[in-house]
């Protein structure tokens, strides 16, 4: 749409046979944009007490997208998700959850609403970590390929492991930042749990110290002579 609105902008001084070059020099750069597949995304933010955040997603014709979400710091590690349709059909509502993973298919031509609510909660912010993850059609070999018969190893082989390479590949990287997310929502919890038992080991130390003072003044007030001695 921006190159569009450019491009008019652009063109609004020519006329005649510099109008047709300029746009048939612009056809094939608004047909690549306009067909370009989306790319796997992750994401990580911090969502404020009482504050719904949204994001938008496009997606092509007849894909699928998968969304995974995990809630890495704050308390309670819940959060409300929820996921709209280009069309704004509510496809997936989930209320008070940690993490959670779903898959999207087929997929229409637009944008989808990803939307994470914490307004259940009015002090705790939520730190929250999610990733979007198209299934790429295969890329098409067969117009970079020579005769089979003066190759070594045939072409299809080559292409069905480079497609489970990548593949893997893809996969691996997407392991990683799952593993990564709940590497940081672990340390997360035992930082939380390190300040608390700190705190009440203090708490403790305080009191034991108390006591003590208190226990050392009555067993020394047993041995006080209170009585008046007269010269």
């Amino acid at each position: 749409e921006m190159a569009q609105r450019e491009a008019g902008t652009a063109g609004a001084g020519l006329s005649g046979p510099g109008l047709l070059s300029f746009s048939l020099l612009l056809l094939p750069a608004l047909a690549a944009a306009a067909f370009t597949a989306p790319s796997d995304s992750e994401f990580t933010f911090v969502l404020p007490p009482g504050r719904l955040e949204c994001f938008y997603q496009s997606a092509g014709h007849n894909s699928s997208m998968e969304l995974e979400y995990q809630v890495i710091g704050g308390a309670g590690l819940d959060v409300d998700f929820t996921v709209f349709s280009p069309n704004g059909d509510s496809l997936i509502t989930e209320s008070r959850k940690s993490d959670g993973v779903h898959m999207i298919e087929p997929t229409i031509i637009g944008d989808y609403k990803i939307c994470f609510d914490n307004s259940f909660s009015t002090i705790s912010e939520k730190l929250i970590f999610f990733e979007v993850i198209f299934d790429d059609a295969e890329e098409d070999w067969s117009e970079i390929t020579g005769p089979e018969e003066i190759l070594d190893i045939k072409i299809d082989d080559i292409k069905e492991s480079i497609g489970n390479m990548n593949t893997k590949l893809a996969r691996s990287v997407q392991i990683q930042a799952i593993l990564r997310a709940f590497e940081a929502r672990d340390r997360n919890l035992q930082e939380g749990n390190l300040g608390r038992v700190n705190f009440w080991s203090a708490v403790n130390l305080g009191v034991m110290l108390v006591v003590s003072f208190v226990q050392l003044y009555m067993l020394k007030s047993l041995f006080d002579d209170r009585r008046k001695v007269q010269t």
